[in-house]
This record gives C-alpha cells, sequence and structure tokens, in this order.
C-alpha cells in the first residue's frame, strides 16, 4: 500500500459548548475541501460539515465541528474578516454561522434561511465579500447586505429583470459601484451611494453575457466567463487574460495576487497581470487532486481538492507539495460500522437505496485504531463495490469480512484484502442473472455473522439458495430457501444468531428465522394490520437482546418477537408493537419511524438509529426513551442514521450517519466479570463540569452506594451491564457539595466488594 506522509500537525478544538458536548466525539472527514478563506497567518477550509484551519506560523492545526457547534447543515461558503476577526459560514440552505476568532464562540444567524417570500430551495449562500463594514451574501436568489458592526441584516436585492429572484455567483466592488455575476441576468451593477437599491430598477446590465465569477484585482474587475475565459475590464472594455482548458471554478483574488481554479489548473497572477504560476493537477507527484478553489499567501499557494484537503506549494516552484488535513476517515458518509475487541473501529461507505438498489460504489474502506486512521482505497480491495456490511471475526480480529451489494463477500486479513467469493467461487454466493441482461452479474451479500464454531453465514440476496456458510475448513454450503417463500426474489439485510443458532435475517416478506437443525428449517415473524394484512414486511434490521428478544426495525416502526426460543417450538411467530402511554394515552412507540439499525447496549438499553429521526435510547423494555439525539439538540450532524455500533469496552456509542461519524460515551460498557478494575471518571469533578459521574468496571447486579465523608448516603442504585451514572445530586434533589464522596460496591452475593473515591469541587 502506498503511503504518504500527510502534514499532520496539533489539533487543538475550539471549546466552544464544552460542557455541553465533552460527552461526543467528531470523526470527519476532510478530504473534500469546497471553500478557502485566509489572513496573513492562517489558512482555512471548509468541508460540507466541518473546518479546518493552518496557522502559518506556529503550524497548529484546528479543526471545528458539529461538536463545537457547527450545525451539521451543508456548508457552501466560507470568508474571515481580519477587520472583525471573524469567521462567516454560509450554507445550502441559507443559514450563517458566526465565529468569533478571540473566544471560538459561534453564533447562529437564520436570518436568510428564515427569510419569508423567498423560494426555500434558493437560498444557497455562494459567497462572502466585506466592504466599508458591510458583507454583501450572494445567494441563489439574490443579493443580501449584512452589518459587520450592528452584526444584523441590512435590505436584501433581488436582480431579475422584474424584481423577482435571479441567483447571484459572486459581487465586488471598484469606484463606488457593487457588481454582481448572476446566473442569467448577466453582470449587474448599482451605485452604492443610491438609497433605493432594493428597488431592481436601480440596477444596471452591465454586460448580458454569461458570468460565473467576479472580483476586484488591483482596482480592475477580473471576471470568469462561462466560455471558460477570463477577462480584465479596463473602464471601457473586456479584454481576454487567459483562456482555460475547462470551465472555471473559482476566481478570487487576495494581497494583489489573483487566483483561478479549474478541476485540474491553477494559474495565479501578480498584481500587473503577469503569470506568476500554473499547477497542473495531473504533475503532482503520488497526490491524486481534483481542484476546487485556490488562494496564495505570501509566497505559497493553497489549492482545495476533493481527495486530499488543501495541498500548497511555492508560488515560484510549484514542484514539491505538502498535504495539509486533519486526520480522518476517508469519506462522509458511513454506511457499515464494526468495532474490534482491541477498541478498533472498521468503516465501510457503501450504500444501497430504499429499495436495495445497489450504488456501485468505488470508496474503499477506512479503519481506526489508537495510533489514527487507515484508508484502504478501491484498488486495494480486490474491486469490491458497495461494501455495506463488516463482519469482524470475533475469534480472530485480524480477520475482517466485508459483504458487498454488488460484487460478493470480500476477506481482509492483517488489514490487506486476500480473498472475493462471489459467483466465480465453487459453492460459493450466488449471482442474480437478470432476463434481459444475462450477462449482468451482481453478488449481493448485506449479512453476515459468526456461530459458536467459527463458522460465518451469509445471506445471499435474489437467488434461490438464500443461506451459505463459509466453515472454518473453507467449504461452503447452501441452503434453499424456494420451498419457504413463494419468490426468491427477494432482499435481505444483517443477519444476527441466537444462543440456539437460530440465523435472523430482515427481508422484504418480513423477519427470517432459519436454523439447520429443526424441522422447518425456515419460518417467518409478522404482525398484521388492521386489515389483517402482514405489517412487519418490509423489515430492514434485526438485534437479539440480553433477554433473547428480537427486536425488529421496519420502514413503518419497531416489533417485539418475545423470545428467540419461540422458533423452536411454534409455528406461527407473531410479533407485537410497543404501546406507551403519553400524555395519559395509549401510543405505539416510535410509530412509523423508518428503523435502519438497533443495537443492544450492556444494561440491554435499545439504540435505535431511523432515517430521518436521529438516535433514541429506549430503556430494556422499551417503556422510557433515555435519550433522543438530532441535529437540532446535540453534535449528530444528520438525522439519517445508517447503523450504530457499540464499543462494550469503552461505552463509547458510534453514530454512522449520511454525513459523518461521530461518537458519544455513555454508560453503555459491558458487565465485568469480577470488580477488580472499577474507576471513577471523571476524577475530580471540577466547577466547570456539568455532565454526570460514571463509575465503570462494574460487574452485573452490582449495588452501589455513594456516601459523603461522614457516612451520609447521598446516591444509591444497582448495575445494568458495566457502567452506572451519578449526577452529583442527592438522591435527585440538590447538588451535593464539594468534598470527598465514598463508593461502595457489593455483588449481589456480598462475596466481592471494592471501595472507590471521587472528588468534587464546586
Amino acid at each position: 500500500m502506498r503511503k504518504l506522509f500527510f502534514f499532520f500537525l496539533l489539533i487543538s478544538q475550539i471549546a466552544f459548548a464544552q460542557n455541553r458536548n465533552q460527552l461526543w466525539k467528531g470523526y470527519f472527514s476532510y478530504n473534500e475541501v469546497n471553500d478557502l478563506t485566509e489572513s496573513p497567518t492562517r489558512i482555512t477550509a471548509s468541508t460540507q460539515k466541518a473546518l479546518f484551519s493552518k496557522h502559518l506560523n506556529t503550524n497548529e492545526l484546528k479543526t471545528i465541528t458539529t461538536i463545537d457547534g457547527l450545525s451539521g447543515q451543508d456548508i457552501t461558503s466560507i470568508y474571515y474578516s481580519q477587520n472583525f476577526n471573524k469567521t462567516y459560514i454560509g450554507h445550502a440552505n441559507g443559514l450563517m454561522l458566526i465565529i468569533n476568532g478571540s473566544d471560538g464562540e459561534i453564533k447562529i444567524v437564520p436570518g436568510i434561511r428564515d427569510q419569508n417570500g423567498i423560494t426555500p430551495t434558493k437560498k444557497k449562500i455562494n459567497h462572502f465579500l466585506e466592504h466599508e463594514n458591510k458583507l454583501y451574501i450572494s445567494t441563489d436568489f439574490g443579493l443580501v447586505q449584512f452589518n459587520l458592526e450592528t452584526q444584523l441584516f441590512g435590505d436584501t436585492y433581488l436582480l431579475g429583470n422584474s424584481g423577482q429572484e435571479l441567483l447571484v455567483y459572486q459581487s465586488a466592488v471598484l469606484n463606488n459601484f457593487i457588481y454582481v455575476a448572476t446566473d442569467l441576468g448577466g453582470i449587474r451593477r448599482a451605485d452604492l451611494m443610491n438609497p433605493n437599491l432594493n428597488d431592481f430598477a436601480q440596477w444596471q446590465t452591465f454586460d448580458p453575457g454569461y458570468w460565473a465569477g467576479i472580483t476586484n484585482h488591483n482596482n480592475q474587475l477580473l471576471c470568469l466567463n462561462a466560455n471558460n475565459a477570463v477577462y480584465r475590464h479596463n473602464g471601457t472594455g473586456f479584454s481576454l487574460v487567459l483562456n482555460l482548458p475547462q470551465p472555471g471554478l473559482d476566481i478570487r483574488s487576495y494581497q494583489n495576487v489573483l487566483s483561478v481554479t479549474t478541476s485540474n489548473h491553477v494559474y495565479t497572477f501578480d498584481q500587473n497581470l503577469i503569470q506568476t504560476s500554473h499547477v497542473i493537477s495531473t504533475n503532482i507527484p503520488d497526490i491524486v487532486a481534483t481542484f476546487t478553489c485556490a488562494t496564495v499567501i505570501g509566497n505559497s499557494v493553497f489549492i482545495g481538492t476533493k481527495e486530499n484537503g488543501v495541498i500548497t506549494a511555492p508560488v515560484a516552484n510549484p514542484s514539491t507539495f505538502q498535504i495539509i488535513k486533519p486526520d480522518g476517515p476517508s469519506r462522509n458518509n458511513p454506511f457499515s460500522i464494526q468495532s474490534t475487541p482491541t477498541n478498533n473501529l472498521w468503516v465501510s461507505y457503501g450504500g444501497h437505496t430504499i429499495f436495495y438498489e445497489p450504488d456501485y460504489s468505488t470508496f474503499g474502506v477506512s479503519k481506526l485504531t489508537e495510533t489514527g486512521w487507515l484508508n484502504i482505497p478501491y484498488d486495494e480491495t480486490l474491486q469490491s463495490n458497495s461494501l455495506v456490511r463488516v463482519i469482524v471475526n470475533p475469534k480472530d480480529e485480524k480477520n475482517v469480512f466485508f459483504g458487498s451489494s454488488h460484487t460478493g463477500l470480500l476477506e481482509f486479513e492483517d488489514d490487506v484484502a486476500i480473498a472475493k467469493y462471489d459467483h466465480t467461487t465453487p459453492g460459493g454466493p450466488e449471482s442474480v442473472i437478470l432476463t434481459d441482461f444475462p450477462n449482468f452479474r451482481s453478488t449481493r451479500v448485506r449479512g453476515g455473522a459468526f456461530d459458536r464454531s467459527g463458522n460465518l453465514w451469509i445471506n445471499n440476496s435474489l437467488v434461490k439458495n438464500a443461506i451459505k456458510v463459509l466453515k472454518t475448513d473453507g467449504s461452503w454450503q447452501s441452503y434453499s430457501i424456494e420451498e419457504f417463500v413463494q419468490t426468491t426474489d427477494q432482499n435481505y439485510g444483517n443477519l444476527v444468531i441466537d444462543k440456539n443458532g437460530t440465523k435472523w435475517f430482515p427481508s422484504e416478506n418480513g423477519l427470517m428465522g432459519f436454523n439447520e437443525n429443526v424441522t422447518p428449517k425456515f419460518k417467518r415473524a409478522f404482525s398484521t394490520d388492521d386489515a389483517g394484512k402482514p405489517f412487519v414486511n418490509n423489515t430492514r434490521t434485526v438485534a437479539i437482546d440480553n433477554n433473547n428478544r428480537v427486536w425488529i426495525g421496519t420502514l413503518g416502526g419497531l416489533r417485539i418477537l418475545s423470545s428467540t426460543d419461540r422458533f423452536l417450538g411454534e409455528e406461527d411467530l407473531d410479533v407485537n408493537p410497543i404501546i406507551i402511554i403519553d400524555d395519559g394515552l395509549p401510543q405505539e412507540l416510535l410509530y412509523e419511524q423508518s428503523i435502519l439499525d438497533i443495537a443492544v447496549d450492556g444494561a440491554n438499553n435499545k439504540w435505535v438509529a431511523t432515517g430521518g429521526s436521529g438516535a433514541f435510547l429506549l430503556s430494556p423494555n422499551g417503556q422510557q426513551t433515555l435519550y433522543h439525539f438530532t441535529r437540532e439538540n446535540s453534535p449528530l450532524p444528520s438525522n439519517s442514521i445508517n447503523d450504530i455500533e457499540i464499543n462494550s469496552n469503552t461505552g463509547e456509542v458510534f453514530f454512522a450517519t449520511d454525513a459523518g461519524l461521530v461518537s458519544f460515551k455513555g454508560t453503555s460498557t459491558g458487565a465485568a466479570d469480577n470488580l477488580n478494575n472499577v474507576y471513577v471518571y471523571p476524577n475530580p469533578v471540577r466547577p466547570e463540569f456539568n455532565g454526570t459521574v460514571k463509575i465503570a468496571g462494574l460487574i452485573d447486579d452490582a449495588n452501589v452506594k455513594i456516601t459523603d465523608i461522614e457516612g451520609n448516603l447521598v446516591y444509591e442504585t444497582t448495575s445494568e451491564g458495566g457502567t452506572i451514572e451519578w449526577d452529583t445530586k442527592a438522591f435527585g434533589k440538590y447538588r451535593v457539595a464539594s468534598g470527598v464522596y465514598m463508593i461502595f460496591i457489593a455483588s449481589k452475593d456480598g462475596t466481592e466488594t471494592k471501595v472507590k473515591k471521587v472528588m468534587i469541587i464546586r
């Protein structure tokens, strides 16, 4: 594997909302940069969901993510105001954030997003221009003024011929006239001294052509034309500066240096428009780069790329390059995640539609270790597409399998792909054969799990022999589902194995159960709606809890099968919803929610991932919702969650969303075998801490008592799993005072005990 030595520097986080978000971590990719902003000492880059910046003197690298207070909305533009020491962030929905450079505080400015009378889909922020303490914001509907001193919005300019919405790419000011490059209205201009600029009639058509960008460079207008050329306007007319080999993507002037960017070329010019450098992506050794934007600070050019963050080189000799980006996974759309016994985490990025149609992606996989991220590209996965399931061998975590929606089953050993099992494998996974396209081969394996003997069981979608097992001796065996269901034209999801050896997996025809050692081998679990029709048809996920109940996630809600043992003794496996009392009325829990994953923690709580409503933490019986995390109330970057994974050793709960990977450190650890490794965190508890104290490393059903130094009881509970939490209140009523508190722990039968201390500082 080719390894590049990236310019990974000290990463420091802005401390915004530290108390609120201290239990969260972000694992974002910083590869795909969509905008840059600059100061004499810092380059800042934006990705879809996060920012990172490098201080050019100290080499300090900072990241700012949803953990620090970003919104999770798609970022489309950024700008740093040196005069006000603030960074302005524009989003696709019109939301604006302001980061204060002195303390890192983030202010949400929703004015454009919430503005009435504007088409909701046309509020994207494209560009910021600062002029005389005002910010001119180019959007998909027009131009908006923002006062940098008062932090209040001013006028909105709708520049269409009759005052209708008109997309504005970029603006520039020259000789007290403001010029805007628009989508279909050419370049418009107006006199900034005119007090009636919100009247569209006050704006003139400066040039009726097709323009994609405009900037003031050394008191001249430099314009990016849609015919792949850069023009200068000298006051009387346009003159050609440069023909581009591709459409122009970005034009900007900073410190009297002009930068022009296409997807494979960056050109820079001095104040007299003499070309100073030309960077071609294909000439950069060992770095894949598709350019998005560029700027020059001092003697260095900085280029945003789609694949490798920011690359930089000397302007005078752009032949030696460095990559600037924080460590992270290769992409921000994780689809499947799986932890290992030694706290590593595997991530795959393939996907499929709601109808299980593969995305045919070529994204590779990633692995998080204690030393950072290992990103394995597609060309090192034996050309495996649409990798949608991670399956770690519980007896040998170096042995990892990836299920694919298109190319079968991929096997890794020691982080290297060693085998691919598909329709060419004797006895192995089969491909679907389409009548209209007989030469098309698609081998679809979306679920897999190891049994106690070390055999790997998988489901194989759209074929007759839907269940297959790869035995420890390397041989394959198949089981037909044809006699059990009316059609074999079915897709399947994840697969789990219960204590009886029954394999459970969701399908488009209900929850399937399979056990090769009983008769019949297959059974289906379902419920009926009020009309008597099967309800649990389109199941998407299944989990078995610590009490051997089967939890079923569907595109229309949640269902429970009371016991896995019912497969062995009953013919009809009816399932039921969970009914809760809400405002005095019985309600179905998670009614009509699209449930994409369910994970069971050490305390038998259920973490539920939904397709649009965030994540829920339910009590063991589902009667209480302990947490409901959304993008609006937590650092989740999206409310659509593909997968949830729990590290039972550390209690870290990972959320694979369609916009990035984050985690929450809760009390989700598994129970220990003894009390030898009990620990308390944080300890001491300092005045600025607003969370709960965790006592971890517990055995199940341990009695925990907390007293003050004089022996007065302030809290008592019984553990379920390996961790309990204390809110530092005396039985939930009032905050305890500063001091040392004793923690007495005993097993249920009293044969094991442990005493710990925690110091609280108010």
